[in-house]
């Protein structure tokens, strides 16, 4: 993509009305715009980081043996005055009327519909273990939303629903759910911390929260340090290995870590001193257990092993799609802008003319261009005719991993130059050591 060519509306001052450095950056570097309070146009840019994290959160999930379908974001009302939701949900619900006046709803989450579709087509035990997800729009009346994409009125998430015949199976679906998050957040550049959390208008009592550490993080935490020297990495999972499951769940929530929402003050003293942290997190997904308390108020049962009807133990297990772009915004950026991690950036690598025009310049920035694209890359080509430190100034707020900058004196000498972002640090080399270097960077995140 030639940036000449592309819509990338990018502002040079900061908006008055973003608080934080997510939604400043957002706005700053054209990739959303408000249409509404707590609701946004996604532009280029920002619809293309919205979909890399869609498209990690698809494959993790798939890994793990969940099957991805799509569910609509109009519900109607009964199915939520079935598992009595209707009227506790709270004022956050958007409630509408159709023509026929049906009470109708824009789904906060799909809990009603998911069991609905189950009863209807299951009926056997036989058909278990089973779990269903979509990655859908949400809307939730907020009073107050603010912080941008972080605490907008719709946003996009992932939710999935487990279906198993007892309470065993199910946990392991939750720990399946909670191995593939790590593996998840982790491909995305973060450091998602499970806590245990308090589980809200879903209901339940087995909860995790995935957290990360933020200063402008909504929800105050507390944890063990040795949590955040953990990580995941490369290893492979049998994801229908119970034991496997267990020991990641073990492994990740054996060390205190808490919300404030259940943060306990006698068990975090047992903490070392030296190891306690007080922080602020932003959440990013949640997992459920919950047992039957869908399926006994809606009917949702399976003829069992002794052929008498058995209601399924269910679970919902959420990622908030959106919301992890601002989040890892949050985590990753510096004065001049976004920094984005490999397996998240718009494009993989921008290429800068120094002197637009030049014949020598201009034929090696396309060859530059072509090589990178031939090796299924996407590069971002600054073709503007523009100074240098307004080039420079753009790729730093989009804040692309990698940029190789072309000029005539560095071609005299047969090299240009390959800067990275994380850093600063640049090198000379070859045109065809850069496209290498950065070809190899992303072979080995996959």
């Amino acid at each position: 993509m030639r940036l000449s060519r592309y819509f990338l509306p990018v502002l040079k001052e900061n908006p008055s009305e973003a608080q934080i450095v997510s939604h400043r950056l957002m706005l700053r570097a054209g990739m959303i715009k408000q249409s509404a309070a707590g609701i946004y146009s996604w532009l280029p840019l920002g619809f293309k980081v919205l979909r890399k994290i869609e498209n990690i959160v698809h494959e993790e999930q798939q890994r793990a043996g969940h099957i991805p379908m799509l569910m609509p974001t109009l519900q109607p009302a009964d199915l939520w005055k079935e598992s009595g939701r209707y009227d506790a949900y709270g004022p956050e619900m958007l409630r509408i009327k159709d023509r026929q006046d049906r009470d109708m709803l824009y789904g906060p989450t799909n809990e009603e519909m998911i069991t609905d579709i189950f009863r209807s087509h299951v009926g056997s035990y036989k058909d278990l273990p089973l779990t269903l997800y979509h990655i859908q729009w949400k809307f939730r009346d907020e009073i107050r939303p603010r912080f941008g994409v972080m605490r907008g009125r719709e946003f996009l998430m992932k939710d999935g629903y487990n279906f198993d015949l007892t309470q065993e199976d199910a946990l392991h679906a939750y720990n399946r759910h909670l191995v593939s998050y790590l593996r998840s957040y982790e491909r995305m550049g973060l450091q998602a911390i499970p806590m245990r959390a308090d589980s809200g208008p879903i209901g339940g009592d087995d909860t995790h929260e995935f957290l990360v550490l933020a200063e402008t993080g909504e929800s105050e935490v507390f944890y063990d340090s040795q949590i955040t020297d953990l990580n995941f990495g490369d290893r492979e999972i049998d994801f229908d290995s119970v034991d496997q499951c267990q020991a990641v769940l073990e492994e990740f929530t054996s060390r205190y870590a808490r919300t404030d929402e259940t943060h306990d003050a006698d068990l975090f003293a047992q903490v070392p001193a030296e190891r306690q942290r007080t922080a602020r997190g932003i959440e990013v997904g949640q997992i459920f257990y919950f047992g039957t308390k869908y399926s006994d108020a809606m009917g949702a049962t399976v003829q069992g092993p002794d052929g008498k009807p058995t209601p399924v133990h269910m679970g919902s297990h959420g990622i908030g799609v959106s919301r992890l772009v601002g989040a890892i915004i949050e985590a990753s950026h510096d004065d001049k802008g976004i920094i984005w991690p490999e397996g998240v950036t718009p494009f993989h690598v921008g290429i800068v003319n120094l002197k637009q025009g030049d014949e020598e310049a201009d034929t090696a920035c396309q060859a530059l261009y072509d090589s990178i694209t031939a090796l299924g890359l996407e590069p971002l080509y600054d073709d503007r005719n523009e100074r240098a430190g307004g080039k420079f100034a753009t790729m730093d707020l989009i804040g692309l991993p990698w940029r190789i900058t072309v000029g005539p004196r560095g071609l005299k000498n047969g090299v240009v130059e390959l800067t990275s972002r994380k850093t600063g640090e640049s090198e000379e080399m070859t045109p065809e050591v850069a496209v290498e270097k950065v070809a190899a960077i992303y072979r080995a995140i996959g």
